[in-house]
């Protein structure tokens, strides 16, 4: 019998270090990485570039747009994240921004472009070792039976200074009021849409990263998983 791949989930809102640790743990153990975040800014991106986030959003033009998507992920150990690919072609956008993830959080309330991406993301851990899976709905939706689940999180005060930190190291101009506002309005949408809405899965390790370390939160999140596993 074939050995299932070793699924871990890490949930949580933007800003909370999910993706960091995600890499990180993914590259310790030889995973897959899944960042699911990425996949619900790009499909915001497309949308929005093709006129589709208006007024009267078009949920059948947007699942008609998301299940066209052929998307795979690339390790990049001089960044350490992971390249995207669109039809094996690198993704020039800039995704990480504020405005692509308002554009994220639009998209990702509608149940068909949720149901579109389901498939492509429970398959990429076929054939493989095992799954690092980063998002909103990881552990309680996309990989309901994960074998270690953790959920972190951090305040929106904490995360604003964070994102005002990286945008402020990379040369750009960063409003923290008009970020933290942001941050607050997503988190809202997050938490409260009727379709899969970010919370912790029952039986996850429940994280608050507002005033630990990277290190801190890895190696808390690296000992919870040796106990499961």
């Amino acid at each position: 019998m074939t050995k299932q791949p070793t699924i871990i989930t890490i949930d949580g809102p933007s800003g909370a270090g999910k993706g960091t640790v995600a890499y990180r743990l993914a590259q310790t153990l030889g995973f897959e990485l899944l960042d699911s975040g990425a996949l619900y800014r790009i499909v915001g991106l497309l949308a929005h570039k093709q006129g589709l986030l208006t007024d009267d959003i078009d949920e059948d033009k947007l699942a008609d747009l998301t299940g066209s998507l052929k998307l795979s992920f690339r390790p990049n150990t001089d960044t350490c994240s992971v390249d995207i690919l669109i039809d094996n072609q690198p993704l020039m956008d800039d995704i990480r921004n504020e405005i692509v993830g308002g554009y994220a959080s639009k998209v990702a309330v509608f149940p068909k472009v949720r149901s579109a991406l389901l498939d492509l993301q429970r398959n990429l851990a076929n054939g493989k070792k095992g799954l690092v899976a980063d998002g909103r709905d990881m552990g309680t939706v996309i990989f309901p039976n994960a074998d270690v689940k953790v959920f972190l999180t951090a305040s929106a005060k904490a995360r604003a200074d964070r994102r005002v930190r990286q945008l402020q190291m990379a040369g750009k101009v960063a409003d923290y009021q008009s970020i933290l506002a942001d941050i607050v309005a997503r988190d809202e949408r997050d938490e409260n849409r009727a379709v899969a809405p970010s919370r912790p899965a029952s039986d996850a390790l429940v994280l608050d990263s507002s005033d630990k370390s990277v290190d801190a939160v890895f190696d808390e999140i690296f000992t919870f998983m040796q106990n499961k596993l």
